[in-house]
């Protein structure tokens, strides 16, 4: 029998709202759906968060590991001279450089993505750390009053100075872990893209002249005190120029012969590159001849020849932060965390391509987010890639961050067996190791012509990233969305 359209309509209307009143599963139930986790779910996140799962049970020893060995080794005395030295651009002693070269590259094994770049200490990201440092723990907080008989003088207490800095890096690597941790469980990998080239090319290249002119007192050999703000360029060049006359002429030399050595040797590596089965390993070789010339001729005693001095053997326990410090530091690593990840995913980005393989922006947030929080707890500061040294992995013929483990087990042995050995290594040497590092980001400049027929606008940005000065006082902490507009050292500019 046929229902009336009426019938139908009544029908429908009763048998919804016998679907509504019928009882759904409770918010429990619900609950429970969501978070249950069967074994391939179960796998499928440990896989996630640990990439090394699944490429290290197929690896192809007889394939890959005499590429990695070789790899890793010339990537670990790259690593050892660069740590060194961009210890000195973060203002904490030089040894921390080192415990900074081991930590992140052994973790990144684990958690990172890509096969060919080599995380660790790098120049830009070891400045702007420098400049928060140096600006929570100035040298004017530690001068002490000594007595001598009648005379009274003031001496820098460079124990108690060093011991402080160290902490505010601590912390502020740190809270920069953190800050990408949590943007990587967030899913935001994506942030690099709002980042422009020129945004980048600019900031490097800014980045880059505030580092050589912050070396020139180690390369000549005499007594400044860092400067950060508004004008620091000028104010560093002021300063080194008006003691000019005090220059320690070793000290001069043997920077001067360094930066040649190592120029000479970069331009070999690159000319012949297709040639040399791996490049020449310039900076370890001035770093052992420099230190051995240093110590042959008691360079320190005789001619006051600024050197690394005691570096204490085998690795420091763990320790906690001072996290009272958060307050000043939190805005200045939301910064860091945002421009050490925007590079690393570049380089990543760039190998990837070239070999033919995926990385994956959320993982490599949260890779370099984990690499920074738990070393933190073992004395190092910010890192993130390197150009030079990722180009050293891949060149040498690395397939996989074997290679990584490899560089920082090199790191290692110096650490807990030779590293008294470096003692004597000059700071100019150092010093030559960086400005010669940096000279690739000085051909950025090149950049102005091609932008000026390409883009104006893009060309405008360029110039403000590069000249923009940061306006804020000592202790002067501003807010957020000011502070994101600048670096945290000698007034270079970050746009976000």
């Amino acid at each position: 029998m046929s229902l009336s359209s009426s019938d139908r309509a009544r029908s429908v209307l009763f048998n919804t709202c016998v679907r509504r009143t019928e009882p759904g599963p409770s918010s429990l139930t619900r609950v429970s759906l969501l978070v249950r986790c069967s074994s391939d779910r179960a796998r499928s996140v440990l896989f996630s968060v640990l990439p090394i799962l699944s490429w290290l049970p197929s690896y192809p020893v007889r394939e890959f590991l005499f590429s990695d060995v070789v790899s890793g080794l010339s990537t670990g005395v790259v690593q050892l001279p660069q740590g060194l030295a961009y210890a000195l651009l973060a203002a904490v002693p030089p040894v921390f450089g080192l415990y900074s070269s081991f930590y992140p590259v052994l973790l990144y094994t684990f958690f990172g993505t890509s096969r060919h770049v080599s995380m660790g200490t790098f120049a830009v990201i070891s400045l702007m750390t420098g400049g928060v440092v140096v600006r929570e723990a100035p040298d004017s907080m530690f001068y002490i009053q000594t007595v001598n008989g009648t005379n009274m003088s003031v001496v820098l207490d460079e124990v108690a100075r060093d011991a402080r800095r160290v902490q505010v890096a601590m912390v502020f690597t740190t809270l920069t872990g953190a800050i990408q941790i949590v943007l990587g469980l967030l899913r935001f990998g994506f942030v690099a893209i709002y980042l422009s080239e020129p945004l980048v090319r600019g900031f490097t290249t800014a980045a880059a002249v505030h580092v050589v002119i912050s070396q020139l007192k180690y390369l000549l050999g005499v007594k400044t005190r860092r400067y950060s703000g508004l004008l620091s360029v000028i104010y560093s060049l002021q300063a080194v120029f008006s003691r000019i006359t005090e220059t320690n002429v070793p000290t001069l030399l043997l920077g001067l012969s360094c930066c040649v050595f190592l120029y000479v040797i970069k331009d070999l590596n690159e000319r012949f590159k297709k040639r040399l089965p791996i490049p020449i390993p310039g900076e370890i070789i001035v770093v052992i001849v420099s230190t051995g010339v240093s110590y042959g001729m008691a360079l320190s005693n005789d001619y006051h020849v600024d050197v690394v001095g005691e570096i204490p053997t085998g690795l420091l326990a763990p320790a906690l932060p001072d996290f009272s410090l958060t307050p000043n530091l939190i805005t200045d690593a939301f910064a860091v965390a945002i421009v050490g990840y925007s590079m690393g995913i570049s380089l990543a980005k760039i190998f990837a391509l070239k070999h033919k393989y995926s990385v994956d922006g959320n993982q490599e947030l949260l890779a370099h987010g984990l690499c920074n929080f738990i070393s933190s707890f073992f004395h190092t500061f910010v890192v993130t890639c390197s150009m030079s040294r990722s180009m050293v992995q891949e060149s040498t013929g690395g397939k996989t961050q074997i290679a990584g483990l490899l560089a920082s087990l090199v790191v290692l042995l110096v650490v807990v067996a030779i590293g008294f050995v470096f003692e004597s290594l000059p700071q100019t040497a150092l010093a030559a190791i960086i400005m010669v590092n940096l000279l690739g980001m000085f051909k950025q400049f090149r950049d102005i012509p091609h932008l000026w027929r390409t883009s104006k606008i893009e060309l405008e940005l360029f110039q403000i990233v590069v000249s923009k000065k940061k306006k804020k006082k000592q202790n002067h902490v501003p807010p957020l969305p000011s502070r994101l507009l600048h670096s945290v050292d000698g007034g270079t500019c970050l746009l976000l």
